[in-house]
């Protein structure tokens, strides 16, 4: 082992065995670290806003990311990113609407590396409109990109978690799950289903050492909200007793805690990510 101090490199032994331990002492600390810089992340709609923030800091605290999303070169992007920051990522194009074609990258994946430690599933779309309005097509569509497609991840991940016998999955729900919104009625469907599914999943599976979460954000600025009226910022700002908005890094230090081995006993839990606007 070496150590850096100063500009001076000295090596230190390793420890040594304890007597009559027969050489199978092995530091801790040591080995729990050299497990999570080994340990191999999926991001789903990583290449921009939270996914993409999510992905660098999984990156930096020391995962493998593979980057999933329907844009190659924004997934090159990011993946050239992480690496000039000195990363591990790659980048793995599809649509997640696309079920076939998203558990065969899952499947995939875990042929290649021989394991799935932590599945974050934040890809998501949305067709707003009042309910009056929305189109059977507009319903669904975003039923299958903001639910079904997590519901797929999850159950060919947990293949791999199982065999590993550790997984951290992370579904991104929304405060739109919890307390409704005007004009989303597909996109609150979606999120409020997040939360059941995380649920029977977390009690399916925790036996086999594999947790399950949900980070729920609020108003956080992303593209998808900047397109929201200056008016619609202005009314939304004083309900938020933190009085800002949230930011994509806010998101990504919440799910960097739920994907540790700290966040062992937290499972089926919704965390809420909204600088109290739900409260």
């Amino acid at each position: 082992m070496v150590a850096e101090s100063f500009g001076l490199v000295c090596t230190i032994p390793p420890p040594r065995p304890p007597a009559g331990s027969g050489g199978r002492f092995l530091d801790r600390d040591f080995r729990r670290s050299t497990a999570i810089d080994r340990r191999v992340a999926i991001v789903t709609g990583a290449s921009r806003g939270i996914g993409r923030a999510i992905s660098e800091r999984l990156a930096r605290d020391g995962r493998h990311v593979v980057a999933v999303s329907r844009s190659a070169a924004e997934l090159d992007s990011l993946v050239a990113s992480i690496r000039a920051a000195g990363g591990s990522a790659e980048a793995r194009p599809c649509d997640v609407g696309d079920g076939k074609a998203l558990g065969e990258l899952i499947e995939a994946v875990a042929e290649a590396h021989g394991r799935i430690d932590i599945l974050v599933n934040n890809a998501g779309i949305t067709r707003d409109g009042l309910i009056l309005r929305m189109s059977d097509e507009d319903f669904d569509l975003v039923l299958s990109v903001n639910l079904r497609a997590a519901f797929v991840t999850c159950r060919a991940a947990a293949r791999a978690m199982m065999r590993g016998k550790f997984g951290r999955i992370v579904n991104l729900g929304s405060v739109s799950g919890l307390m409704g919104n005007p004009g989303q009625a597909n996109y609150s469907a979606a999120k409020a289903g997040l939360v059941g599914l995380t649920k029977t999943i977390a009690k399916e599976l925790g036996g086999k050492g594999i947790t399950a979460n949900v980070v729920a954000p609020g108003f956080i600025e992303t593209d998808m909200t900047a397109t929201l009226p200056p008016q619609v910022r202005e009314q939304m700002l004083p309900q938020i007793p933190l009085r800002r908005f949230g930011t994509p890094e806010d998101i990504a230090a919440v799910v960097a805690f739920a994907t540790s081995d700290e966040a062992g006993y937290m499972t089926a839990q919704v965390l809420v990510v909204d600088g109290g606007l739900a409260a």
